[in-house]
């Protein structure tokens, strides 16, 4: 749904929440999920769909019947597709995940393939509207630990730029503007505002990445440069954000100085936690969020660098050795944006406001997406409302602090 604050930005949320990895399974998540949340958060409206898909869901979509099929729902039931989830490219519910979500990687060809469908799909599902751009949003390289050094960098990102001419390409025989957004994510290559920028600066924006497109897409190095930073840009997660201790208004403005493009906002929160010489309470309460299926980094502030746990079983464990000590941690664990407090601790839902009141009256991206995905690994007492409910109450509280 389109908002009428500053941009008229769009407003969704993404449909990884709801389990299906098969087309078949896609399809009758937004039958029946989609289509109950709309009447609960914009009866009478359009409303946008952010669409995850994974590989096998992809290929299926591709078919020509089963696309025109898809488009011919999506318009008698008053709903349009603007951006895809193109992180996760298997399995993402009901069996763990962790580190695996990230494979195939921006090491791998397969990663790239899955993106050029991705993009071909969303090019024909994009609503044929004056200045309406698509984004697909992608892993952040890899999972640092894959990366060896800046060969593997280098990779990663002439793969990126192969994926930028096949953009231009699909820009030049659709008329449509697809944009890759790549996710920075706490213990991935891009983690930081920093390590991203360095990336985009180092390997996608260079003078080597330049001519490396103009020899792919047959163009002229000036227009190279310009589709480089119209087909490749970031997605602004506000959870991984919070979680790696950065502030709104800073990594906007370092993003913006960088020439990068924000393909989309993801509209989410963590969890934040103070511990220190009573913490046990604490510590007991996080131990149903070290569940077996995603990976819950932590990172943690305390009197000197920032200290990072690729998961909360480790983060626990550290805690166990090390009682007593004043510090915070911030988890990667998606929870709704409306639960300020969590028993004895809090969500970053204060970055969340920081954030929106910025987004409010300088929205640098048309696309906003809520995105908590962990709604089947909440512990029990957190999810009793029901999916579409809390759904609804998300949408609404990000809607009201954008209201103009």
């Amino acid at each position: 749904m389109r908002l009428p604050s500053q941009g008229e930005p769009h407003l969704t949320y993404c449909t990884n929440i709801h389990a299906g990895e098969t087309w078949d399974e896609v399809r009758q998540n937004v039958a029946t999920h989609v289509l109950a949340v709309k009447e609960r958060a914009a009866p009478g409206r359009r409303f946008g769909v952010g669409l995850r898909l994974s590989a096998q869901a992809a290929a299926r979509l591709a078919d020509p019947a089963e696309l025109a099929a898809f488009r011919g729902f999506l318009d008698a039931h008053d709903l349009y597709v603007f951006t895809i989830n193109g992180f996760p490219y298997g399995r993402f519910h009901g069996a763990p995940v962790k580190e695996q979500v990230y494979l195939p990687d921006w090491l791998d060809e397969e990663r790239l393939t899955y993106t050029d469908r991705l993009a071909g799909l969303l090019a024909e599902l994009l609503p044929d509207e004056p200045g309406m751009v698509g984004t697909v949003s992608t892993a952040p390289g890899a999972f640092k630990a894959r990366v060896a050094g800046e060969p593997d960098a280098a990779r990663m990102a002439d793969a990126m730029i192969r994926h930028a001419a096949f953009l231009v390409r699909l820009r030049e025989r659709s008329g449509r503007t697809i944009a890759l957004a790549i996710e920075p994510e706490p213990c991935c290559y891009m983690e930081t505002v920093a390590e991203t920028v360095t990336f985009f600066e180092r390997h996608l924006f260079s003078k080597a990445a330049v001519q490396r497109l103009a020899t792919l897409a047959d163009l002229a190095p000036s227009v190279a440069e310009d589709s480089l930073r119209r087909h490749l840009g970031v997605c602004f997660d506000a959870c991984h954000m919070a979680v790696e201790f950065e502030e709104p208004r800073p990594a906007l403005d370092a993003f913006r100085a960088a020439g990068i493009a924000i393909g989309k906002f993801q509209i989410s929160a963590g969890l934040k936690v103070a511990l220190g010489a009573s913490s046990d309470e604490a510590l007991e309460a996080l131990r149903p969020f070290a569940e077996g299926v995603y990976l819950h980094q932590v990172v943690e502030r305390g009197r000197g660098p920032l200290v990072r746990y690729e998961d909360l079983p480790q983060a626990l464990e550290a805690a166990r050795r090390s009682a007593g000590e004043e510090r915070e941690w911030r988890i990667h664990f998606h929870v709704p944006l409306f639960r300020e407090r969590l028993g004895p601790f809090s969500n970053t839902q204060d970055f969340l406001r920081d954030l929106l009141a910025i987004l409010r009256v300088d929205c640098p991206s048309p696309h906003l997406e809520v995105e908590t995905y962990t709604w089947d690994v909440l512990p029990e007492e957190y999810r009793r409302d029901g999916i579409v409910t809390a759904i609804a109450r998300e949408l609404a509280w990000v809607e009201q602090r954008l209201a103009p």
